[in-house]
Order: C-alpha cells, then sequence, then structure tokens
C-alpha cells in the first residue's frame, strides 16, 4: 500500500501483552505518521485497558483485525506458536506486517510463510528482531561489509541476563536468548549456518533445577567462520550483551558501554549501573524498528531496509532446531536448510 504523506498508517495489534502494549504505547507516544486502531488480545480486560490508552477499537478476534478496512498493517506480539498462522492471514489480506519474534515454532511452519509470501508476489513480513536496528550493530554490520577487519574468523557472542523465569528450561535458551544471537550473526555474516554443538560448563548454584547454566553454543558456517555464543541467565547482575568480531586485519567489540555510566575511583576501585532487563538496552532499537517499519509501509515498500525478513526467520528457525538437537548430542549437530523458493 501508497498511504498519502498526510495520513496516519493505521495499525492494528494482536497480543497487547507486554511487549504489545510496549508497542502500542511507542506508536501512540513517540512515532509519527502511524496511530493503533486496532487492538485484541486473548485477555478482554488487557485488551480494554490497552486500547483505552490508545484510543483504538477493540476487536473480538485476531482474524476481523487482520481484515478490517480500518487497518493498515499490522503489529504481531501475540505468543510464537501463533505466529505463522496470522503471519499468513496478514499476507492473504494484502496487509504488511511487523511479527514479534519468532516467525514461527518450528522451520517448517516458517517455511510456509515463506512460501505464502513467495506466492503473493510481494514483500510483507518484518520480523521483530530489533537488534538489527541498533547503532552499535548496524555499525559493525557495516564495518564487516565493508571489509574494514579482512577476513573474519570468529565472532564472539555474550548474552546476560539476571534471572530467567523459574520454569527456563535448556530449550528456552535456545529459543528465547540464542535465537538473538542466531539472527545477528545472519545479519553480520550473510552466510549459513551449517552446523552447531552445545558444551556445558560447570552450572551456576543460582540456576533453576535443570537449567544449565552457563551453556556455550558453537556455531560453523559455510565459509568456516567459527561463532561463540555465552549464555548466562541468572547472573543476578542485569542484562548485558556482547559482540566481538576478530579479523584478519582487526578486531571490533560492542555492547561495551552503551546503556550504562562507569565510574574509577583514585583508590582503584570503580563501579557502574547495567540495564535491569532487554527493553530499556534496546529502547531506541525498538523506536527505529517500528519508525523504519511505518515510513516503509507509507511509501509502499512495506519492509525497512535493515529487518529480518521471512526468509530469516526461516533460518532462524531451522538453527534453533538444530541447537536444540546439539544440546544433548556430542559433537556437532547439522542443520538443514531447505532452498530458498
Amino acid at each position: 500500500m501508497t498511504t498519502d504523506k498526510f495520513t496516519d498508517v493505521r495499525v492494528g495489534v494482536i497480543g497487547v501483552g507486554v511487549m504489545g502494549h510496549d508497542h502500542v504505547t511507542r506508536i501512540t507516544e513517540r512515532i509519527k505518521g502511524a496511530r493503533v486502531t486496532a487492538v485484541y488480545d486473548f485477555m478482554a480486560d488487557t485488551a480494554e485497558k490497552v486500547a483505552a490508552e490508545a484510543g483504538a477499537e477493540v476487536f473480538p478476534s485476531w482474524e476481523e483485525v487482520v481484515v478490517s478496512d480500518q487497518v493498515d498493517a499490522v503489529l504481531i506480539a501475540s505468543p510464537g506458536k501463533f505466529h505463522a498462522e496470522q503471519t499468513i492471514a496478514c499476507i492473504e489480506a494484502d496487509k504488511p506486517v511487523l511479527c514479534e519474534k519468532p516467525l514461527a515454532m518450528n522451520p517448517d511452519d516458517a517455511y510456509r510463510v515463506v512460501e505464502a509470501e513467495k506466492a503473493s508476489g510481494s514483500r510483507y513480513v518484518s520480523l521483530g528482531f530489533m537488534r538489527r536496528f541498533d547503532r552499535e550493530y548496524a555499525e559493525l554490520h557495516d564495518a564487516l561489509r565493508n571489509g574494514e577487519l579482512g577476513d573474519l574468523l570468529v565472532l564472539n557472542m555474550k548474552h546476560r541476563n539476571a534471572d530467567p523465569h523459574p520454569s527456563f528450561t535448556d530449550s528456552m535458551m535456545v529459543y528465547d536468548s540464542a535465537v538473538h544471537e542466531i539472527d545477528a550473526l545472519h545479519y553480520f555474516l550473510d552466510e549459513k549456518v551449517v552446523e552447531v554443538q552445545s558444551i556445558m560448563p560447570r552450572s551456576t548454584r543460582n540456576a533453576p533445577q535443570g537449567l544449565h547454566d552457563p551453556m556455550i553454543l558453537l556455531f560453523r558456517t559455510e565459509s568456516g567462520i567459527i561463532v561463540t555464543d555465552e549464555l548466562y541467565v541468572t547472573t543476578k547482575g542485569g542484562y548485558e550483551v556482547r559482540t566481538e568480531a576478530v579479523g584478519s586485519e582487526g578486531t571490533s567489540t560492542i555492547g561495551m558501554e552503551i546503556g550504562r555510566v562507569t565510574t574509577q575511583k583514585h583508590d582503584g576501585s570503580w563501579g557502574g549501573s547495567v540495564h535491569p532487563d532487554f527493553r530499556p538496552r534496546f529502547l531506541d532499537a525498538y523506536d527505529a524498528e517500528v519508525r523504519e517499519w511505518i515510513a516503509a509501509v507509507k511509501n509502499g515498500r512495506n519492509v525497512a531496509e535493515r529487518s529480518a525478513t521471512a526468509w530469516d526467520g526461516y533460518l532462524t528457525a531451522a538453527t534453533c532446531e538444530a541447537a536444540e538437537k546439539a544440546l544433548s548430542a556430542d559433537g556437532f549437530v547439522p542443520v538443514t536448510v531447505r532452498d530458498h523458493p
């Protein structure tokens, strides 16, 4: 669709829990050129409350949000198991869609989305991997693509949280935490992962029963680059993500200072602050992601330049599936990827 430059994009939001509510607030208070007109959530009371804040209408089903003539574009923030079906419905309704990760809970369902978009003849799907819109991630992406570090050899990533949900499992470590690094490595490298291995160090006493924490995932890409992902989700400290790129002509590190203040004192002591969770850390990235999506919808492109696509969502789902298998396997597990339709 192409809208008049003076006309707001009318957004329908499916799922207004924590992330969905954040996005409604974002569009209502900080994003120009858009307004939320329709809201659906399984929890009717939640939907009513959020809709009232935005001056939007509550719809009785997500299907009605998708096909409504009061909605130009759809933002999906429902539980992941519904994402594939809802995204395909948006494609079939000729509605641009920004879907929070994951695109689907398995690669087969993700591939169905890719096929549906291919069959439509147009691009509709933006996938909510917000790190692609973070300033540091974008700068490292561009540096790697421009060859500033020479040949990339190793990519070291770290992902740390203060506390997970008490029922957090090893599989959730892959699908809720590592999923972001998996998309980021595809974003940085623009090549597929061919195999993945898990390594379980000594576990912290803070980890919930049965959770291996920390955990290390090793990925090998098509060209032989090794990517390490150190996951540690019960640090009791806060939220931090870092990436170090090691190349033949130099190294580059991101995530060391943004969002925190470090104090050094004359006696040699030092201290600082760390974000409590991912939302304040990536607040600007979330804003940029939605802002650029709205701009793309207004000018008829539907998908922002840096946005993850349906194909990126499929690659991530296929890699996550192999990583989950690697949790209980010895050595590397191959990543099976179908051809791009």
